[in-house]
């Protein structure tokens, strides 16, 4: 969701001497300047109307569906749909916190915390794992999205596995998109838990509330109008689906990128556009992903709205051309494959350095 501020660099005019400036350690002043000038920081609110309003049908017409199907195993459809929903909700709870959508900054913050809540998440929580994120993407020690949770994203992380964890790491690439379908549940627990931690929590009693209110509008009537097992079969899916609907949606965009050193000194412009992937595919891969497609151009420019991306990645590329910056984009299948490769490389780290590959061939035949 939210990410530090990016303060807009001044015109040209008030850097007096920047043309001394090596040329990478002007970039992002210069990139910055051109995508003011096109007014591509603009806010769209006729697009997140719409989008809100579309939601909106979607969550009536599961509703209705479900009360009309009754006793039958069809509702786990509704539940499919509904994990998806959710998921999309989530996109927009990213946008607002990065102050896409609305024009202030507080008004954008609650109606992240609201979003946030209709999925049962929190606000607090995700917003400060996501703004560390933002400022340093996969550096070591940083990132929090690199730390070992389960799955281990460095090599260092893989070789101090132990038990279960350890069985894992070694085929990890295998087992990460299995293990997705259990992220929906995993961010409510890491919600909760934060909620219920006893350092200072920005909202803390707001978000509870929300949060108990959403559970009790969506499971109560689930377990009363459904037989307990076909409820539990309903919230499973959902969750499932939820889970790896975003987990595959935010794995693409970093791992199997360039990982930074704690210590290492790199521009903001190299850091952003050197660690993020862009996916291919255009207007359909934008609402499958909710803009999180053009990751370069967002990480650039974590406030602008998802429908000006797409030019903004005309810019940007043909900036990072003439610098001779890598700029990275592929496709949805291609990334995947990427992602599975590297997290089984990372997870060798995991295996006994004195087994011998051939053996270990034959006896896994």
């Amino acid at each position: 969701m939210s990410s530090p501020t990016v303060q807009a660099p001044r015109s040209p005019k008030a850097h007096a001497g920047t043309d001394t400036f090596p040329p990478l350690t002007r970039a992002y002043l210069q990139v910055s300047q051109v995508v003011r000038e096109t007014g591509l920081l603009r806010r769209t609110p006729w697009f997140y109307s719409l989008v809100g309003a579309a939601l909106v049908v979607l969550l009536g017409a599961g509703l209705t569906g479900s009360i009309l199907l009754g006793h039958s195993w069809f509702q786990l459809l509704i539940a499919a749909g509904l994990g998806i929903v959710f998921t999309q909700i989530a996109f927009l709870a990213h946008e607002a916190a990065h102050r896409q959508i609305l024009a202030s900054g507080p008004a954008n913050d609650r109606l992240a915390r609201g979003l946030a809540a209709v999925v049962g998440m929190s606000y607090s929580w995700w917003d400060s794992k996501h703004s560390r994120h933002h400022a340093n993407p996969n550096r070591v020690g940083k990132d929090p999205d690199i730390e070992v949770d389960t799955i281990s994203f460095i090599e260092e992380d893989a070789s101090q596995a132990k038990g279960l964890r350890r069985l894992i790491t070694r085929r990890q690439g295998w087992f990460f998109f299995p293990l997705l379908t259990l992220e929906g549940i995993n961010l409510h627990f890491l919600s909760a838990r934060h909620l219920a931690s006893r350092g200072p929590v920005k909202g803390r009693w707001i978000e509870i509330g929300l949060i108990v209110l959403r559970f009790a509008l969506f499971l109560t009537p689930l377990f009363l109008l459904l037989p307990v097992g076909m409820a539990f079969a309903f919230l499973g899916v959902q969750l499932a689906v939820f889970g790896l609907y975003m987990g595959a949606t935010f794995a693409p965009n970093h791992k199997g990128m360039p990982v930074i050193a704690k210590d290492a000194r790199l521009d903001f412009f190299s850091k952003q556009v050197r660690t993020s992937r862009n996916i291919s595919g255009g207007w359909w891969a934008t609402w499958l992903m909710g803009g999180l497609n053009y990751q370069v151009e967002h990480h650039l420019f974590p406030s602008m709205p998802r429908p000006h991306l797409a030019q903004a990645r005309q810019i940007v590329r043909e900036h990072c051309r003439t610098l001779k910056v890598p700029y990275t984009e592929t496709n949805l299948w291609r990334s995947y494959g990427i992602v599975i490769s590297y997290l089984n490389r990372v997870g060798l780290a995991a295996r006994d350095p004195f087994e011998c590959p051939i053996t270990a061939q034959y006896r896994r035949a």
